[in-house]
């Protein structure tokens, strides 16, 4: 006679092709399986002949677990089911237990099985790429002051997040509460997805973010995955890149230290910064002034036009500008030589060009402003950039209000005492071009180039991978 045996095993979330062949192969040699009725219908096919089906009814854990010890001590093959996986958040650990209690020479077989969260992960796409918690928010057999600890905790340290149990009809507010919680630390616009039914008849799919995200949607039979900060959805898939900012191997493997740094300053200033919530343009320049300033009041100062990023990309991107002016050769040795190769972008500085000089010496002007006036004549249709001479972007101002330049856009960033605010306060006057803006005194050529950068790699801003042309 062979020894007792119990399989612990997890039939996966409802579909007969998520049962794994270790779980039918386990059924087929039990003389007796033990679980919810509800369960039976997905391995039925499986059962050998005259094996005993033994239904224990809902919330009847325990009284579950004695009958598998009492069936698998008379001499049976014992194979508990559930669904989901057994030992994530199911009997594994109560057969565990229950063995120690009864001193039972049982052997015992834990099966996996695909667990609720992995399949709903498969049908958001591949929302769980990187680090990851599962938290339930049943508060039958756990304080529900603990749970609030864990989802803070889990909310802190940027896990991706699945939620198992998240509402019923006794228990309407947890989720309420989860959501007050990420909110603290996530943004608004971090992807959500949640699933209704996996792999079951009745399956629901749903993407959605935090903000939006209604908890009167969701029930029992709902998982929810919460992204984390890296986390993205295009053409409708929630994705989670593997690595920080990183797509696949190839590209960590071949980032260079520059790179990696960048990354993990980007990294860094986004766990720091009060706003979230910023569109997504006005949010990537930021990182970009921050990490090249350390300076955190730039979240204040940083005036970006909405869609200005956005737009300025694109109209690169599609080759509507290809010509970028700076006030002086500094702003332009800072702007990246690979983005510009990658995109056919021209840089031109004109304070050195001859004509500047003498152009300046006539009308009394400075040579910044002389080298404004050359550009204008030759490029009017620009991205004019600006990181120190307020003058120049003073003479930018002036030019545009009388229909001589048109500019594509203007970063303005000169820095200094006399004349700065007011430079910059004409540039706002102009409503119709998109701006980026450092107010007040500050700015710089490092800033202003910074800027650009940013505005030419925005294409890497929806997985917040920094750093492409370092």
């Amino acid at each position: 006679m062979s020894k007792p045996k119990i399989f612990v095993a997890g039939i996966g979330p409802g579909s007969p092709a998520d049962i794994t062949p270790a779980v039918i192969e386990a059924v087929r040699q039990s003389d007796v399986i033990i679980g919810y009725k509800y369960y039976f219908q997905f391995v039925e096919p499986y059962l050998g002949p005259g094996t005993e089906c033994i239904d224990t009814g809902m919330k009847k854990e325990r009284e579950r677990a004695v009958q598998t010890f009492e069936q698998a001590e008379a001499g049976h093959t014992v194979c508990m089911i559930s669904s989901g996986d057994a030992g994530i958040y199911g009997m594994a650990p109560l057969i565990m237990e229950m063995s120690l209690e009864r001193g039972s020479d049982v052997e015992i077989e834990v099966l996996p099985g695909i667990s609720a969260f992995q399949k709903a992960a498969s049908l958001l796409g591949a929302p769980v790429g990187h680090d990851f918690c599962v938290i339930s928010l049943s508060d039958l057999m756990t304080p529900w002051e603990t749970i609030d600890r864990r989802i803070r905790a889990a909310a802190e340290s940027d896990f991706v997040t699945a939620v198992y149990n998240p509402r019923s009809s006794q228990r309407f507010w947890q989720l309420y509460r989860l959501q007050e919680i990420f909110l603290q630390y996530r943004a608004a616009s971090t992807p959500v997805g949640y699933v209704r039914q996996a792999g079951r008849d009745g399956q629901a799919v749903t993407l959605t973010t935090l903000g939006e995200l209604d908890p009167e949607q969701i029930d029992m039979f709902t998982v929810i995955i919460i992204g984390n900060s890296q986390s993205y959805v295009s053409g409708g898939r929630f994705i989670t890149p593997r690595g920080y900012y990183r797509d696949s191997d190839d590209i960590a493997e071949s980032s260079k230290p520059g790179q990696e740094i960048m990354i993990e300053s980007f990294k860094t200033i986004m766990g720091e910064i009060h706003n979230k919530d910023l569109e997504m343009g006005h949010l990537w320049a930021l990182l970009h002034a921050i990490h090249t300033t350390a300076d955190f009041e730039m979240q204040d100062i940083l005036k970006v036009d909405e869609g200005a990023v956005e737009t300025l990309y694109q109209a690169f991107a599609e080759g509507r500008i290809d010509t970028i002016i700076t006030d002086v050769t500094m702003a332009a040795a800072g702007i990246r030589k690979g983005a510009l190769q990658r995109l056919g972008v021209q840089v031109k500085c004109y304070l050195s060009d001859p004509r500047t000089a003498d152009l300046a010496a006539e009308n009394g002007i400075t040579r910044t402003q002389a080298g404004i006036r050359l550009a204008v004549e030759e490029h009017p249709g620009a991205l004019y950039v600006f990181g120190n001479a307020p003058t120049a972007l003073m003479e930018l101002c002036n030019l545009t209000r009388r229909g001589a330049a048109h500019p594509a856009g203007i970063i303005a960033a000169p820095v200094g005492f006399v004349h700065v605010r007011e430079s910059k306060h004409m540039a706002k006057a102009l409503r119709d071009v998109p701006k980026l803006i450092i107010d007040g005194r500050k700015g710089g050529s490092n800033l202003a180039a910074t800027l650009v950068n940013a505005i030419l790699c925005y294409d890497d801003a929806a997985c917040l991978k920094p750093g492409r042309d370092v």
